[in-house]
């Protein structure tokens, strides 16, 4: 059996490994864009911040360590088009190559509103690692930068620049940093510290055209232009999907490929993973595209080990999340309020002001909690926090309890470790239970 995947990001690989794993004799050829497979892209901010020290510590495994376990990688090659009837894929430069099955791991672009000066230099899509070394040094010589929308990877950059010493303006249409994802009161305390900091924050605002002579010198927005050297794009995630697309292979209404449990698509012997693909929210049920690096490895691992011919499954998403913006660690499950109000869910919240250790102790933080219940089922259905520390945690132990269906009533009386070093006496999740359970 030949498998054959394209894309060698987290899905990619996942899927590679999984199904040399699932069928040691198949194999297994992966196509890349790119120079280099299996690194941490998600690192790359905090290497501009200088918070990790070179971009050599994010690869994750040599290339050589691929020839060894028997996956073929060609890197730098761009795959045209899939023909599903012949089972073969065109590939530049090396003719037509024929697959029994095929793993579509594309990934994601930023998207692009198309306006003026999108080509010029100093724009920079924080992606690609190759690109960031080279971009590092073109940051060294900048003095102002320019966040085009609060995205995820923009938030860390606006934290990063700032540390780099750059005059940093954010350009964002919402009214707060990541108003179609948190809450306001959660992302506050990233705001002020960002206010604090110097940034200059443009809420409510929408760059219309980037300008300059082969080179960006100013950008346009709605309230006037703003100087810079540079400008991050921070715009939202959109399934690459041109291949499939042309394949006619189905995509759906987030434009992410319609895969089922096993990753299977529409068509017999295309599997599809990670940033490409759509997958239902367990609680809302709605398609969801462009989760985290943590879901597309699993969905490359699932649909490897399905392509190789054993069977694993993958279950809808809960999608617990974090990430650090300057001092401070954003995270949750699910959705918070401004998401569930627009999705028209029934609600209640109950929330908490805590401690992440014993008030004595050295390096104790403030932690805020949200919490968000079914009021007829009083099932968790979201959370969002904010803190100085212990947000990933927690955000996983509330995907797990969303996920179980656990109600608000046993998180209320859950057990929690005390330890003045590493937590308070009264742990923030039950506290914020207890105060939902009051509105209840």
């Amino acid at each position: 059996m030949k498998i054959v995947v394209i894309g060698g990001g987290a899905a990619g690989l996942g899927a590679a490994g999984a199904a040399k794993g699932a069928n040691p004799n198949a194999e297994i050829v992966v196509y890349t864009e790119f120079a280099d497979v299996a690194y941490s892209p998600c690192g790359i901010p905090f290497v501009h911040g200088n918070e990790i020290e070179s971009f050599e510590t994010l690869f994750l495994a040599t290339k050589e360590q691929y020839v060894q376990t028997g996956i073929d990688v060609h890197y730098e090659t761009t795959v045209t088009s899939i023909d599903t009837d012949a089972r073969t894929i065109s590939v530049e430069g090396e003719g037509e190559v024929n697959y029994d099955r095929l793993v579509l791991a594309t990934g994601w672009l930023y998207s692009d509103p198309g306006l003026a000066g999108s080509d010029l230099e100093g724009l920079y899509r924080v992606k690609d690692i190759r690109a960031a070394m080279e971009w590092d040094k073109v940051i060294e010589q900048s003095k102002s930068a320019v966040i085009v929308e609060s995205g995820f990877i923009a938030m860390e950059m606006t934290s990063a620049l700032r540390h780099r010493g750059l005059d940093v303006t954010l350009v964002d249409p919402g009214p707060y940093p990541m108003s179609d994802v948190a809450d306001p009161e959660i992302v506050e305390p990233v705001r002020q510290q960002w206010e604090d900091m110097g940034v200059d924050l443009q809420w409510g605002n929408n760059v219309t055209a980037y300008r300059g002579n082969g080179k960006l010198t100013h950008v346009e927005t709605d309230n006037g232009d703003v100087e810079a050297d540079i400008a991050i794009i921070g715009t939202h995630k959109t399934p690459n999907n041109a291949l499939a697309e042309a394949a006619g292979i189905k995509v759906g209404t987030t434009g992410g490929i319609i895969v089922d449990s096993h990753m299977r698509t529409s068509v017999d012997g295309v599997f599809a993973a990670g940033d490409c693909t759509e997958i239902p929210h367990g609680v809302s049920n709605v398609p969801l595209q462009g989760l985290s690096g943590s879901h597309a490895y699993a969905q490359g691992k699932t649909a490897g080990v399905n392509a190789g011919g054993a069977e694993r499954e993958y279950r809808s998403v809960y999608v617990p999340w974090g990430m650090l913006a300057g001092e401070w660690m954003l995270g949750g499950v699910s959705f918070g309020e401004v998401t569930a109000s627009a999705l028209g869910l029934e609600f209640v919240t109950g929330t908490a002001n805590g401690i992440t250790r014993a008030r004595y102790y050295p390096g104790v933080k403030p932690i805020t909690v949200k919490l968000l219940a079914d009021p007829a089922s009083r099932k968790l259905i979201g959370g969002q926090m904010v803190g100085g520390e212990g947000i990933k945690e927690r955000a996983d132990f509330l995907g797990m309890m969303t996920r179980t269906g656990i109600r608000v009533d046993q998180i209320a009386t859950m057990e929690n470790v005390y330890s003045p070093a590493i937590g308070a006496l009264n742990e923030p999740i039950a506290v914020a239970a207890q105060n939902l359970l009051a509105k209840l």
